[in-house]
């Protein structure tokens, strides 16, 4: 008699946010953070360094792990497109303020490289998930109370919408998950393209 494999994600990240989606996607989700140096890769655009990122995440993570049936290793990233420029984490509170000083009432795109690997098969998927945010023209005095909450320097582009910063984003063009850090939909097409469906991770 055949045994039924029982199927397991590991999430390439230290984002709670990230866990927090899958988990309340009805998806149990172990984390093994790759620790990798992200400031080696090197891209001329958003979209191109967020899947680099997220590919060396990923597979960073799975070279350590033994190779059992039914574990994918999923790495993401987010990097903003803004006026030309690729932004990632800001550097420290200045910079925070800068970008948002230059980005209220104005619009970025939020691009999540997301990169899928099965560790039995070394089989691989991977794609860019793009999400355009409209943000709204907030005060100075809100950039300066935000920026000093410490919410904007741990993420990119300075925002999230699941936290504080929700509130000086006007709207979204494109998947809310995506700009958390993780597209859901996006994540069902990988595992589609490696032959499983996303309820097989669901937890009973």
């Amino acid at each position: 008699m055949q045994t039924e494999i029982s199927y397991r994600l590991v999430l390439a990240s230290a984002s709670p946010a990230r866990r927090a989606l899958l988990t309340s996607a009805g998806i149990d989700v172990d984390v093994l953070v790759s620790g990798v140096d992200e400031s080696v890769v090197e891209a001329e655009d958003a979209y191109t360094l967020s899947l680099a990122l997220a590919r060396m995440k990923a597979r960073t993570v799975a070279a350590r792990m033994q190779a059992d049936p039914g574990v994918f290793v999923l790495g993401c990233d987010s990097v903003l497109a803004f006026d030309g420029d690729v932004l990632g984490k800001p550097a420290d509170a200045a910079e925070a303020v800068k970008r948002w000083q230059a980005m209220r009432g104005r619009s970025g795109v939020l691009h999540t490289g997301h990169h899928l690997t099965d560790l039995v098969s070394g089989r691989q998927a991977e794609e860019v998930g793009t999400t355009v945010v409209h943000f709204s023209d907030i005060s100075d005095e809100e950039i300066e109370a935000y920026v000093a909450s410490g919410e904007p320097l741990r993420v990119a582009g300075a925002f999230t919408i699941d936290g504080r910063g929700g509130a000086f984003v006007e709207r979204i063009e494109g998947d809310a998950g995506n700009v958390v850090g993780l597209s859901l939909p996006l994540l069902r097409r990988l595992l589609a393209q490696l032959d499983v469906s996303i309820t097989q991770l669901w937890r009973d």
